[in-house]
């Protein structure tokens, strides 16, 4: 089994409340779940209104498949994220039976 994990971490500049980052936030976990069929969670800052931090988390047989589905996640957030992508990281972890 291989479990990829894209960690991304956004600017939200102008934003002024944690209304306005829960907006942002849940409008980018359902995009990425409906398309990707990935487990999204929110996992740093949550009470800073303008930082918002996202775990993608995938899991498949195949790393090539693992990497590919993070790669396309990752290229589609650049495409439509209202919020500026100040950094990103991807690791994989593998059970090595």
């Amino acid at each position: 089994m291989i479990i990829g994990v894209l960690h991304l971490e956004f600017r939200l500049h102008g934003n002024r409340s944690l209304k306005g980052k829960r907006k942002v936030s849940l409008s980018l976990k359902q995009k990425l779940r409906n398309k990707f069929n990935v487990s999204v969670a929110e996992v740093d800052a949550l009470d800073v209104h303008d930082k918002l931090v996202l775990a993608v988390v995938t899991a498949a047989n195949e790393s090539t498949r693992v990497e590919s589905t993070l790669s396309r996640a990752l290229a589609m957030v650049e495409a439509i994220s209202p919020a500026e992508l100040t950094r990103c990281n991807t690791e994989i972890f593998s059970d090595s039976d």
